[in-house]
């Protein structure tokens, strides 16, 4: 069963838009998707305008790792609102280290700060930091709280790591729309949901991230910045979410969700890198 978010009026009106430089992508991308043997979904936005692409663009796929950007963004709005300090100490037991935690392993029975955990979760997945993150505000409830606030009315975290990246058919658990994630790089990263201090240290920490350089930076020429959160979970989740800004012109917003199959990782990470180029292909013709 795929299970679909519901369209809000303002996706439908920006969905409805069919600009000129993206026709005929879709055959594209849907022979990229039969020969992933998975299911696909793909949503782009320039910045700002209703030009945009999308495939199976409001359908839900498992989140896995790409919550954690939006954790980092919760926790830039506490900081706004002063409920919160980058620069706050927290304990890092030895029990919070699991399985891919490579920065929080080294602080096990330490202290971290509240940045630190951000850069760590964002910049190499750490899943030890993102659970550390989670248990600061009050876990996932609060995360899918805040992202209501905000006007996602699609994703949603129900579960900590490693249990989120289940990725079970047709479970809406830890869930979002490709469409949903581009709407939310939006508003956190060009937007004015955080301050502008919010914004660019939200930046930062993607455009430092060291886990995607397989998927959707693989399909933008080197001269094109780009910041993004990645994600991997069973049944070869494999996912990207990105705010990328061109050499010229405005930024885009892109996000490519795959699941469902069997390909080896290499395999899944040039179906993203595929989607990549076509898009880019699209937007500079």
């Amino acid at each position: 069963m795929v299970l679909t978010a519901p369209i809000t009026l303002g996706a439908m009106a920006k969905a409805a838009t069919s600009p000129t430089k993206f026709d005929g992508l879709a055959p594209k991308i849907r022979r990229i998707e039969a020969k992933s043997g998975g299911r696909l979904g793909v949503a782009c936005r320039i910045a700002g305008t209703t030009v945009q692409f999308g495939y199976r663009e409001n359908e839900l796929f498992p989140m896995c790792s790409t919550f954690k950007a939006l954790a980092a963004a919760l926790i830039l709005h506490r900081v706004d609102g002063g409920i919160e300090q980058l620069d706050r100490s927290i304990e890092v037991p030895h029990d919070a280290i699991i399985a891919n935690s490579p920065t929080t392993k080294k602080f096990a029975g330490g202290t971290m700060t509240v940045a630190q955990l951000c850069e760590a979760a964002v910049t190499v997945s750490d899943n030890g930091a993102a659970n550390l993150l989670l248990a600061s505000f009050g876990g996932p409830p609060q995360l899918t709280a805040y992202l209501r606030s905000i006007g996602d009315t699609v994703t949603r975290l129900d579960r900590i790591e490693p249990e989120l990246n289940e990725s079970t058919p047709g479970d809406a658990r830890d869930t979002t729309s490709p469409l949903a994630m581009i709407d939310d790089y939006e508003r956190l990263t060009l937007g004015d949901s955080l301050s502008q201090r919010g914004r660019a240290q939200l930046v930062e920490w993607l455009v430092a991230n060291k886990t995607g350089d397989d998927r959707i930076r693989a399909g933008l020429p080197k001269d094109w910045k780009c910041g993004d959160k990645t994600g991997t979970g069973a049944h070869g989740s494999t996912n990207d979410a990105a705010v990328i800004w061109p050499t010229s012109g405005s930024p885009v917003l892109m996000s490519v969700y795959l699941t469902g199959t069997e390909q080896s990782l290499a395999k899944r990470n040039a179906v993203i890198a595929s989607v990549s180029r076509a898009l880019v292909e699209a937007i500079e013709a």
